[in-house]
Order: C-alpha cells, then structure tokens, then sequence
C-alpha cells in the first residue's frame, strides 16, 4: 500500500504544479430555448485520467462535443496548452491531438482492422504510384497497425486484415482505443467505453485506459457506471445543470455522496473537493 500511496502523493504533486492542458472558461450552448451548457468551467491537467459523471440530461455529451471540435459553443472560451482555439470540426479539434472515442465506435464494420485504425489518415506509396495514382501503402499500414495493438496489450487479435464485423465488442473497445492512442497527442476522451461490454471485456478496456495514461496521455472518461470511474480516475469532474458543480478527490469522496451531489440531494463537502 506504500507503494501504491506514493504513487499517489507523487501525481497530486504534479498535478498542483501543472497547467491544465486543456481548459474550458464560461462554456454556453443553447439549443432554441434549452440551455445545455450554462457557463461551464473543465480543467484536464496533464497525465491524468478525469472522470467526467453527472446524471441524464446534465451537459456531459455537449461539453464533450464542445471540447472535440463536434459542437461549437455561443459563449465562452477553450484553451489548449494556453493558447486560446475554436473549433468548428472534429478533424480541427484532431489537428490538436485531441481523439474521441464515442459510444457507437465510429468504426466500420466491413473494412479490416488496419483500414480503420487509418480511416482519413491513410498511407500513400512512395513515388508516383502514391503521388499520381494514390496508391495505399497497405503493408505499412498493417505493419503500424500490428504495432499499434501491441503497444496496448492486444494480442488476442491475430489477423490484422480481419474485418471489424469478427470482433468481439471489447475488441472493437480496443481497436477505437488503439487508433485514438495512436493519434491523440494532448487528450483522449471515451465517451461509455464500457456500457455495452461485459465484465471481462469491461476489465480490458480499463486495463488499456491505465495503459494509455501510462504512456504520458491524458484521459477523460465518461461513464455511468460508477465504480469503473472510481476504480481508475485521480480526479472526478461533477456536472451538474450545464455546468461544473465540482472536482472530487475519489480517495476520499465515496460513490453515494457522487451520486447525492450530482443529483442535487445535498451539497458538495468541503473535504471532498480538489482543485
């Protein structure tokens, strides 16, 4: 347990020392006459895995989408490594090394595992076959493919042209895990990574969650399922109403009193909170 609390100790100090890599200020978006983001604060501080909870309908999905480029807010502000940036698609908010993995995947099915890791970001032959005729490099694309899966553990998978349809869900998890690790240089966000796997698929796509993290990229996860977010966030993002109510220590906050701020039943304490 030493161990394991240093280790701790070791990250709350780099945390309090760190700017965030990314950060929201002020964040509205309104829908005709819904507010879905009433000026909303998120902090992501480098190195670590935020856990982003909040009950059904709270602004958890918009603010996602509002940091991944997929929506643009009315107000507000967004800032990455402190330099202030509006995005107005995905494929802008990934020219800053922000990948999101959303709940449906956004893989597809009938191509092979290597054509989807490179789906928009394909590889061209050398020379005029790639130049003139765009001609794909597919043994290179294979061969970074298979590095890709083995440098977060998947083995399981032996054929790297296998179609996406063969796989089993947390394989798939892995394969939309892998292409956003391969991609993300500043921030990966998973939205319900687990909610459609069972328990042991559900305990590999955690297991490559702390192997991302451990890689040097940071993680913002989105889940329902508490004791997931418990198990592996250092800190724990509430949104509540279209904006943050507050940012818990989950070493100290239990999964009810979560459950009794987000929900409203009581307020935030002032020993549960953290920065």
């Amino acid at each position: 347990m030493s161990g394991v609390a240093s280790g701790y100790d070791a990250l709350e100090q780099k945390l309090t020392n760190s700017q965030p890599i990314v950060s929201a200020r002020g964040l509205v978006k309104r829908f005709g006459r819904v507010t879905a983001l009433d000026h909303c604060d998120f902090d992501l501080m480098p190195g670590e895995i935020l856990g982003v909870i909040g009950d059904n309908g709270a602004g958890k999905s918009t603010l996602i989408k509002a940091l991944s480029g997929a929506v643009k807010v009315d107000e507000g502000e967004i800032r990455v490594n402190g330099e202030k940036v509006s995005f107005s698609s995905p494929q802008e908010a990934r020219r800053f090394g922000i990948e999101t993995v959303y709940q449906n995947l956004a893989l597809s099915p009938a191509l092979s595992i290597a054509d989807n890791l490179f789906l928009g970001r394909e590889l061209r032959k050398t020379g005029i076959a790639g130049k003139l005729f765009f001609k794909l490099d597919r043994s290179e694309m294979e061969k970074r493919a298979r590095e890709m899966l083995s440098n977060l553990g998947l083995t399981t998978i032996q054929n790297i042209s296998q179609s996406v349809e063969t796989l089993s869900g947390g394989q798939r998890q892995g394969v939309a895990v892998a292409r956003a690790a391969a991609f993300g240089s500043k921030l990966i966000i998973l939205d319900e990574p687990t909610a459609a796997l069972g328990v042991k698929e559900s305990r590999r796509v955690l297991e490559l969650i702390q192997e991302v993290r451990e890689n040097g990229i940071p993680i913002v996860l989105i889940s329902h399922n508490m004791p997931h977010v418990f198990e592996v966030a250092d800190r724990i993002h509430i949104h509540r109403l279209g904006k943050r109510l507050c940012v818990v220590d989950p070493r100290c906050c239990s999964m009810a009193d979560a459950v009794a701020y987000m929900t409203g039943a009581s307020e935030p304490a002032a020993e549960h909170l953290v920065s």
